[in-house]
């Protein structure tokens, strides 16, 4: 996995809706909730830090705090729907957070 193709899990995109208090959203146990804290608070440079062991948690707390559907792409993500976007409901592929798209409707558009 990498930060360029991401993979969000469910749980994932549940956790960080719980930080944001979306609805959707799940609290996680005690290390995660600190783990969300510590991206909340970094800067790029320590989040960058973070997202090397975090991937899932890097791109979803990005998609959250700088994509102005990430909040509702989490939240499809979390119910199994797949991302805006996503015509096929494949939360299993990396998510392409510059389409919003599963790998493989960003792959059918292209």
């Amino acid at each position: 996995m990498s930060l360029n193709s991401p993979t969000i899990p469910p749980e994932t995109a549940r956790h960080v809706l719980w930080h944001y208090g979306a609805e959707g959203g799940y609290q996680p146990g005690s290390f995660t909730q600190r783990l969300l804290d510590a991206f909340a608070a970094a800067d790029m440079v320590n989040t960058a830090k973070l997202a090397n062991a975090y991937p899932d948690y890097a791109a979803a707390f990005m998609a959250a705090s700088l994509d102005p559907d990430g909040i509702a792409n989490l939240q499809r993500i979390a119910t199994g729907e797949g991302p805006l976007g996503c015509k096929c409901g494949d939360t299993a592929g990396p998510l392409d957070l510059k389409t919003g798209r599963c790998e493989t409707c960003t792959e059918a558009a292209a």
